[in-house]
C-alpha cells in the first residue's frame, strides 16, 4: 500500500476507501495535491482499483478551500503530473481515470474543495453536516478548478449562476435539489450507503463501466482548453491588487483557522464584502 501524507486508504471489496485527514482543516496545499498527484496513475492503471470513494477525518471540513498562501506551490506540484501548474487540469485528469470516484461529503465543501467533490463522478452528503459553496466571486475571483464547467451543466445557467456569485452557503437538501450533488442522506445513513454502492459497482465487469465512463465524459465533460482557460483566469486573478486586499483583510477575520469565519464562510464573506 501507497505511504501517502495527507489521505488514509484502505482497500475492501475491490474499493479503495480514502479518507482525507490534513490537520487542522484540510485546505488543499501541496501535500494534498502530491497525494493526488500520486493517487491517479493508479486509478489509471489496469490492475487499479475500480472504485474510489474519498471522504473526510474531520467532521467540520470535507476539504474548505486552498490554502490561500500556498497558491504557487501546490499548483507546481501538480504540474509533475500534467505539465501544466493548474489544479484544474489535474481535477479533469481524475475526471478522466478508469476508477469511478465516488465523493462521501459530511462537512464543508467549498472553493476549490467543491471542485474536487465535482471533479468526482458522483456525490452523495450528509443532510445533517454539509455545506457547499463557491467562494471565489467574494474575493474577486472566477473558479479555476472546474465550477464553472461542472455546475453550468449539472444546473443550469440561472441556478449556476447564483451558486458562483453568490458565493454564498449551501445546505445539503438545496445541492441535491440544484443537482450539486446526487443525494443528500441523513449523517447516519451516508457511509453504509456509499460503500454498499461503491461495492455494488465493483462487482461488475470493469470493461462495461469504464465504456460508460467514457462515452459519459465524452458528451458531459468540458473540454481541456476550457478548463486551462478557468485555471488561467483564477491564476491571473490571484495577482490583482484588489483581491490580494480583500484576501488579506478577510484573512484578519480568522480564515484559514478552526473558527466562525470558516465555520460560516458565506454569510460572514458577504459582509465583510459590504
Amino acid at each position: 500500500m501507497t505511504e501517502y501524507q495527507t489521505l488514509r486508504t484502505h482497500s475492501e471489496s475491490g474499493v479503495l476507501f480514502a479518507e482525507i485527514d490534513s490537520p487542522p482543516m484540510n485546505l488543499i496545499g501541496p501535500a494534498l495535491i502530491q497525494d493526488i498527484v500520486t493517487l491517479i496513475p493508479k486509478l489509471e492503471a489496469e490492475d487499479g482499483p475500480r472504485v474510489v470513494v474519498f471522504s473526510s477525518a474531520d467532521p467540520d471540513f470535507f476539504i474548505p478551500h486552498v490554502d490561500m498562501t500556498k497558491i504557487a506551490e501546490y499548483r507546481q506540484v501538480a504540474a509533475t503530473l500534467v505539465g501544466e501548474p493548474s489544479i484544474g487540469l489535474l481535477f479533469r485528469r481524475l475526471s478522466l481515470s478508469k476508477a469511478v470516484t465516488i465523493a462521501q461529503i459530511s462537512g464543508r465543501a467549498r472553493g476549490a474543495g467543491s471542485e474536487f467533490a465535482l471533479a468526482c463522478d458522483m456525490r452523495f452528503a450528509s443532510r445533517e453536516r454539509a455545506i457547499f459553496g463557491q467562494i471565489e466571486s467574494g474575493f474577486g475571483l472566477s473558479p479555476g478548478a472546474g465550477a464553472i464547467q461542472h455546475l453550468t451543466r449539472l444546473m443550469g445557467r440561472g441556478r449556476a449562476l447564483e451558486a458562483l456569485l453568490s458565493s454564498n452557503d449551501f445546505d445539503a437538501d438545496t445541492a441535491e435539489r440544484y443537482g450539486w450533488i446526487n443525494r443528500a442522506l441523513p449523517e447516519s445513513e451516508l457511509a453504509p450507503f456509499v460503500a454498499a454502492l461503491a461495492k455494488r459497482i465493483a462487482r461488475f465487469p470493469p470493461a462495461g463501466i469504464m465504456a460508460i465512463k467514457e462515452r459519459v465524459s465524452a458528451i458531459d465533460l468540458a473540454s481541456e482548453a476550457d478548463f486551462r482557460r478557468d485555471s488561467d483566469l483564477f491564476g491571473a486573478g490571484a495577482q490583482n491588487p484588489e483581491t490580494k486586499q480583500r484576501i488579506s483583510a478577510i484573512a484578519k477575520s480568522g480564515m484559514q483557522t478552526r473558527g466562525d469565519t470558516e465555520l460560516n464562510f458565506g454569510r460572514l464573506l458577504g459582509e465583510i464584502s459590504d
